[in-house]
């Protein structure tokens, strides 16, 4: 199949966001498939250093190259610049002329704009990785512009899970990870479980007269985990707008907090970041938690092909995927600390069971051959 996969690398040109796109790049890639990366959004270009929208693209676009050359994906890719239209990397008319034989669009995250050489591939596929702010902020014209949906809601659907269908088909589907680029780490790791997040990442929304929050939402459930555990937590916690993160109360409640722009800028330093861990401990937004999702992070995948336990807050994905042993459910703050004093007390085991569900539930190769059966089902 010839297909493309739309991301944000470039315009969000840091941390872990490359793995988030390029996993899909890569995989279709082992499974045979010709493969085409586009970033056309719409928006105009976000310089990391600056730290301010700009129209000049010119970061992004060699921030974009150097990752795909790096990670040996080839030159078929093309950024267009939200702010005057310009492309780069390969040209528009390559661009359009891979359109008119192409198989699939998948459209991650919603973050490709739908133009007409787009909207004329046969399978256009929208795959919504942010379940129930997607449904409730996502125009259902522009949903509809799809002919197949997919979301990381892997509980979508069922009667204990309150995201809004909008009257359409949505399948599960789930983060793939490229094996080979999250080798088992045998490498002597910290004695710091960590985790990867920004303290807010936009402002909540309201849906059915409830207000649906963000991680800062969850996370005050469980302020006082350090107290609870002999385990050290460490926090690579972005500010969020309006830079609310409650830095002084954290460290109070002894929570260790590094700065992610500082500590892991690019796809290799948080990958390293992650290896280096003893494991993840996080939280999740409480739109996913208390719409009952299933939603399952990407991040998480991560860590457990690199053979780090994750020890994460339940969003229904319990449902989905064994859990006691390299991945570890909780709830409440006394299931927390339990659950990472119980991964102390026999890491190996946990560590070895933790790349055997990397295996079996998030290799790129089974993810995505079974997402692309589901297209010609």
């Amino acid at each position: 199949m010839r297909i493309i996969v739309t991301g944000l690398v470039g315009q969000y040109a840091f941390g872990g966001v490359a793995w988030d796109y390029l996993q899909y790049v890569a995989g279709l890639q082992q499974l045979g498939h010709d493969v085409w990366y586009l970033e056309d959004t719409e928006i105009w270009p976000y310089d990391p250093i600056k730290a301010t929208i700009t129209d000049d693209c010119s970061y992004n676009v060699n921030y974009l190259r150097t990752v795909m050359e790096r990670l040996n994906l080839g030159d078929q890719w093309t950024y267009r610049n939200g702010a005057n239209g310009s492309h780069h990397g390969r040209p528009e008319a390559d661009l359009l002329a891979f359109c008119r034989d192409a198989d699939v669009f998948l459209n991650i995250s919603g973050c490709g704009w739908m133009r007409p050489a787009y909207a004329a591939i046969p399978r256009r596929v929208f795959l919504d990785s942010d379940p129930l702010f997607t449904q409730v902020n996502f125009k259902p014209d522009v949903l509809r512009t799809h002919n197949f949906h997919f979301s990381f809601a892997e509980n979508i659907g069922q009667p204990d899970c309150r995201i809004p269908t909008l009257g359409l088909r949505w399948r599960t589907t789930r983060q793939p990870v490229v094996l080979d680029w999250f080798p088992f780490s045998t490498a002597p790791h910290r004695d710091y479980w960590t985790t990867v997040m920004n303290w807010v990442s936009y402002k909540p929304v309201t849906h059915g007269g409830e207000t649906w929050g963000q991680k800062d939402v969850e996370f005050g459930k469980f302020f006082d985990l350090p107290a609870r555990t002999s385990q050290k937590i460490e926090l690579a916690c972005g500010l969020g707008p309006g830079k609310k993160r409650p830095t002084d109360l954290l460290l109070a409640k002894g929570w260790q907090i590094v700065e992610p722009d500082e500590k892991l800028p690019d796809p290799w330093t948080y990958r390293d970041y992650l290896a280096a861990s003893k494991g993840e401990w996080s939280v999740a937004k409480e739109g996913y938690v208390k719409s009952r999702s299933g939603w399952f992070s990407c991040r998480s995948a991560c860590y457990l092909a690199l053979g780090r336990p994750c020890v994460l807050q339940d969003t229904a994905w319990a449902k989905v995927y064994p859990t006691g042993l390299g991945l570890l459910a909780f709830h409440t703050l006394d299931e927390a600390a339990a659950a990472l004093d119980r991964v102390a007390g026999d890491y190996e085991n946990h560590r070895r069971a933790a790349r055997r569900l990397a295996e079996e539930y998030f290799d790129a190769r089974r993810v995505l051959d079974q997402l692309l059966d589901e297209l010609s089902g």
